[in-house]
């Protein structure tokens, strides 16, 4: 199937084409349009000159053509998945799971608005907080949730009144290309617009002076980048970026109970999730039972192509992230640790086997870095107050987990831990309704919830001074 571009209102052919690997088989499946320079510039033109007109709209007035928007990815959602599933790799079930979750973020936002809110109001003065747009917003996925990323800003950009240019990860184009052929029919043209590069255009939105906020997820070296070409104009940003995430788990929990939540926190999409767990702690009695449980599930992963439901694990989307987490694998090999199951890539594609590591010190690679990646050391403690030391020395900060039975003390534990979500006997709750962000070089700025849709509007305080 050939994908095009939306820009201004009509699907086009880019400049170029790229090349679309499958991460199953590390072979070209796929292309994709590559956008130009000029067409860039044609983009956030248009975006720019619709903005005031969606602006006018008002809430009501923009939410039925959110709710078509997520009807019609609703109705696509088995067609999406499955391109999904070949340009970033996983599970179908995964896939789906994902499209669906995209989808019921935008039908979510249609429904959300801002209020005015009074700050005083008395006899002499009336003093209003107020919301309006900012303008163009340029939307900058990585490759790892093109679909829950994106629809984390475009909802809530769009309903506030900013017209959208969304910008997939060179690897992960098509299913954000197919929002935009299904947007085309919906929107009024400026309004959603796709544009895919290969990581050539990026300097050009982010510093692009009719950009008013770039919402970046990815990488912190990236994030850093994108926030300097913001500086000249000044613009608005939204910064989600790497975690370090730690799971801290206690010495009253039942090993195999945690064991299959800390897998699946550890694991999920392959550890190719900025909030999965990426280094455990547990006490010392605990820590050799913990790691061999650990160890008989990740042997007992089935990794393969993700269009077979009999596949629970995924590869690692691109070369470059393959041969990265190898390298964290050698190092962790060269400090010492001692893998109880996996780190070995399996030949085919770029999968790795998940792999479970201990013996390692706590100023190794593995354990201070982000791998990203299915490899997961489990490093012991012997005081509760040195496991919750170690999980905040760390520049991330961007979510972790406390396993424990014990309810009260387990939320004392996590209420000094210094990121910006952390969850209690639970993984990945995020509802849309309450905001996230990191802490420290894991983000700035907030998405989902009330506070999501103020950080895509300017606040303007009225004060108006009542009587003579």
């Amino acid at each position: 199937m050939t994908h095009r571009l939306l820009i201004d209102g009509q699907l086009t052919d880019g400049a170029s084409t790229i090349d679309v690997i499958d991460p199953t088989t590390g072979k070209v499946f796929a292309n994709a349009p590559h956008a130009s320079k000029a067409q860039a510039e044609q983009a956030i033109a248009a975006a720019k000159h619709a903005q005031k007109r969606w602006e006018a709209l008002g809430y009501e007035g923009r939410r039925p053509y959110l709710e078509r928007f997520a009807e019609a990815m609703a109705a696509n959602t088995d067609r999406i998945a499955e391109t999904l599933t070949r340009e970033r790799g996983g599970p179908i079930a995964d896939c789906r799971f994902e499209v669906g979750r995209a989808t019921a973020a935008i039908a979510h936002f249609a429904a959300q608005r801002l209020e005015d809110h009074i700050i005083r109001e008395n006899a002499n003065e009336r003093i209003i907080e107020q919301r309006y747009a900012q303008g163009v917003v340029v939307a900058i996925m990585p490759w790892n949730r093109p679909m829950t990323l994106l629809s984390f800003k475009l909802g809530p950009a769009l309903i506030t009144g900013n017209t959208v240019i969304a910008k997939p990860a060179p690897s992960t184009p098509l299913s954000t290309l197919m929002l935009g052929e299904i947007a085309a029919d919906i929107f009024p043209a400026g309004v959603f617009q796709t544009l895919v590069d290969a990581n050539d255009l990026g300097p050009l939105l982010t510093s692009a002076p009719d950009v008013a906020h770039v919402s970046f997820t990815g990488s912190t070296p990236t994030g850093k980048k994108v926030l300097g070409s913001a500086a000249e104009t000044l613009k608005r940003f939204t910064l989600e970026l790497g975690g370090n995430d730690a799971a801290i788990v206690l010495d009253d929990v039942d090993i195999e109970w945690v064991a299959d939540k800390i897998f699946a926190a550890a694991f999920i999409n392959a550890g190719q999730v900025c909030y999965a767990t990426k280094r455990v702690y547990a006490p010392r009695a605990l820590a050799e039972p913990l790691a061999q449980a650990l160890a008989k599930r990740a042997d007992a992963a089935v990794l393969g192509d993700g269009m077979d439901p009999a596949t629970t694990m995924g590869p690692l989307q691109n070369k470059m992230q393959y041969e990265k987490v190898l390298e964290f694998i050698e190092s962790a090999r060269t400090q010492g640790g001692t893998f109880l199951a996996g780190g070995d890539p399996t030949g085919a594609g770029y999968f790795i086997r998940p792999a479970i590591v201990t013996g390692l010190p706590d100023n190794a690679r593995l354990v201070q870095e982000e791998q990203f990646g299915p490899v997961l050391p489990i490093q012991v403690y012997d005081d509760v107050d040195a496991a919750i030391a170690q999980a905040n020395a760390s520049e991330f900060g961007l979510g972790g987990t406390i396993w424990g039975s014990d309810i009260d003390r387990a939320i004392a534990v996590a209420s000094r831990i210094e990121t910006g979500t952390i969850w209690v006997n639970q993984h990945m709750a995020l509802p849309l309704d309450v905001p996230f962000g990191g802490a420290k070089e894991s983000g700035i700025g907030l998405q989902n919830g009330l506070e999501g849709m103020e950080d895509f509007t300017q606040r303007r305080v009225l004060n108006a001074k009542l009587g003579g």
